[in-house]
């Protein structure tokens, strides 16, 4: 239990500090003016030999005077106010010993080079007082530091000093909640980058600037905590706010998106903090559900690859559109569960068929088609692992390819409405096992559409998706989580990004297109992203500091990597469609008949004829041949040829 002398001592600490708070400009210039007194009268007396006399009847008081009004205005320049003492950093440190260097050579210069108007000083007084101002400047700042955090955590609960970035309405109402409730946030100023309303009140709150003043802002009013109050706000405005916030070292936290804003007023449990999907996401895709919803009501729909990140959120945006049955199609038995009890609550009357099987397994794909006789089929299935299939070649060929043509094939003579394949960026141009199986699935597709034109088929292709697993992002945050350093494979590399759920609106939205059979849809994926970039905004939401070489290290191309993707080649033509931000493509790369060692595939598994043909199809104009075939045998001679007709 705490006694009525420790209560009394915290609150006289309390408002020791509460008061250097409210007037922090005058406490300021009064410490400071403290210290330098101290550190140039302890110089004078070190250089004396101790001799109080002597640095009494010596040129001290001048010196002080000069030296007083050097420090005062360097301090200012530097931004050293009682602001930043709280929150003191490695960065303060740094930006004292600048100020203090500046302020001692100007000093020097000063009382030595003034003609005669001045008394002369000797180096030595000067760099002791250099020495001494720096080493108590930076313990007064730790000192000050830790018995605030000290009486902090003794106060518990209270309120904590809040900029708002954006004066619109939806600021305007948090402001305005803020000033109402008991949540600890306590608004103190406002940034807002119309600058007719710079000097202007909201709810009392003064507009101070834009928001490239943010930094010397922060450090004025003392500010604790950054919300950005612009739902509307896009991804480059978000970085540009991150940019102007690096030096500050607070906390930055947002406003919920505007279609969650729409639903009712900005609240304080919606601020969250920011993550790193608002700094690459785009402009919310607004689908035509009602048009989806008509288009696959009543009907079977089968998803492959349903376990995986597209195919469970195809599974998801299918399941509330009103199908008969979803048809659930993976080889991953435990993901598949969850992605079943997590459909059954979302869709509660929706019959939902779970399926375990392989798409290159020939007789479960058929027996699908023959139970369920689905009308829609989109095909997730695949392996997407770029450096992993360069090692597992024969893997990615029969699943990517062979899986691909089984599905296809099943479903045209089963006589389904319509087959999606879901394709990749890496597609194009491959140089890797994985783009090459992708683009030979392609084009296995459009020779499906030529031979069977009832059903529709078509591809859609795009970039990576924030969140999937394997991508960019979550390798980051397990890194992260391990306190290990970033790594990419080189400074210069980019990738197109887009959100799961955005990348399968814009899927289900190119299906849905008059044109698209016969076709490849393109999605927009924007403006690439430089991956070192990413990086730098990650580690700046997790509150460290970009270091490269020490905590993001950069490791070398693996096999296979693109340093650039694209979404089509040069010799591919793109078209505008009727729907935003999506293309179609017309590619005169087609198979005017299946290989016949795909064809042999289905008789033969061992996947190493296909393997040949990649290697002659897509690898052969840079001679040699790939590394994942070395050592492979390429003789299927005695494979027995399967025709479309006998398969």
């Amino acid at each position: 239990m705490r006694t009525d002398r420790e209560e009394t001592s915290e609150s006289s600490l309390n408002r020791v500090i509460s008061y250097a708070q409210r007037h922090r400009r005058i406490v300021a210039a009064l410490v400071y003016t403290g210290l330098t007194t101290c550190s140039l009268g302890l110089s004078y007396l070190v250089h004396s030999d101790l001799n109080l006399e002597s640095v009494l009847n010596g040129p001290f008081a001048q010196a002080l005077l000069v030296l007083l009004l050097v420090r005062l205005g360097v301090n200012y320049l530097f931004n050293l106010g009682l602001g930043r003492w709280r929150y003191v950093g490695i960065r303060d440190f740094g930006r004292l010993l600048a100020a203090t260097t500046a302020g001692s050579v100007v000093f020097f210069i000063l009382m030595n080079w003034s003609f005669g108007a001045l008394p002369s000083i000797p180096v030595s007084i000067v760099l002791l007082e250099w020495v001494f101002t720096g080493y108590m400047t930076g313990g007064l700042w730790i000192i000050y530091r830790a018995l605030y955090e000290f009486t902090r955590v003794r106060q518990g609960a209270r309120q904590r000093r809040v900029l708002v970035v954006g004066a619109g309405e939806a600021a305007q109402l948090l402001i305005a909640q803020m000033l109402r409730s008991s949540a600890g946030y306590l608004p103190v100023g406002i940034l807002d980058d119309d600058p007719a309303k710079k000097g202007t009140r909201i709810h009392g709150v003064k507009v101070f600037g834009r928001a490239r003043d943010l930094d010397e802002v922060c450090s004025r009013l003392d500010v604790e905590e950054i919300i950005i109050g612009i739902p509307s706000s896009t991804s480059d405005e978000l970085r540009t706010i991150i940019k102007y916030s690096e030096l500050v070292d607070l906390p930055l936290k947002i406003l919920p998106g505007i279609d969650d804003v729409l639903h009712g007023d900005p609240s304080l449990s919606q601020v969250r903090g920011l993550e790193l999907e608002d700094l690459l996401g785009r402009d919310p895709v607004q689908l035509a559900l009602p048009e989806l919803a008509e288009s696959i009501k009543d009907q079977n729909v089968l998803v492959t690859g349903a376990a995986g990140s597209i195919g469970s959120e195809l599974a998801r945006q299918i399941a509330i559109n009103g199908p008969r049955t979803l048809i659930l199609y993976d080889q991953a038995e435990t993901p598949l569960y969850y992605l079943e009890l997590e459909l059954r609550d979302l869709a509660p009357d929706l019959e939902i068929i779970p399926i375990v099987a392989s798409v290159t397994d020939q007789d479960a794909v058929i027996q699908v088609f023959e139970a369920h006789n689905p009308q829609k089929v989109y095909h997730a299935a695949a392996y997407k692992h770029v450096p992993l299939m360069e090692h597992n070649p024969r893997s990615a060929a029969l699943t990517n390819i062979l899986g691909t043509y089984l599905v296809g094939l099943a479903a045209a003579r089963a006589s389904a409405q319509a087959f999606v394949l879901v394709s990749t960026d890496k597609a194009v141009r491959p140089t890797s096992i994985m783009g090459a199986t992708k683009q030979a699935a392609e084009r296995v597709v459009l020779h499906l559409q030529e031979q069977y034109p009832d059903t529709s088929f078509g591809a859609v292709r795009f970039g990576n998706v924030l969140g999937s697993s394997g991508s960019v992002i979550p390798v980051f945050e397990r890194q992260l989580e391990k306190e290990e350093p970033l790594t990419l494979t080189h400074e210069d590399i980019t990738r197109y990004f887009m959100t799961i759920p955005e990348a399968v609106q814009l899927i289900l939205k190119a299906s849905l297109l008059d044109s698209f059979p016969g076709h490849i849809a393109m999605l927009d994926m924007g403006e690439p992203v430089r991956i070192l970039d990413l990086a730098r905004n990650i580690l700046r939401l997790s509150g460290r500091p970009f270091l490269l070489g020490e905590n993001v290290i950069v490791t070398g191309l693996r096999p296979g990597e693109k340093m650039h993707e694209e979404l089509s080649a040069p010799d591919e033509t793109v078209y505008d469609t009727e729907e935003d931000r999506v293309f179609l493509v017309e590619t005169a790369k087609g198979f005017s008949e299946i290989p016949y060692p795909l064809r042999a595939s289905l008789d033969n598994v061992s996947g190493v004829g296909l393997l040949d043909f990649l290697a002659t199809e897509f690898f052969s104009e840079g001679g040699g041949r790939p590394v994942w075939l070395e050592g492979l045998n390429s003789n299927l001679a005695s494979s027995r040829s399967i025709t479309e007709t006998e398969a």
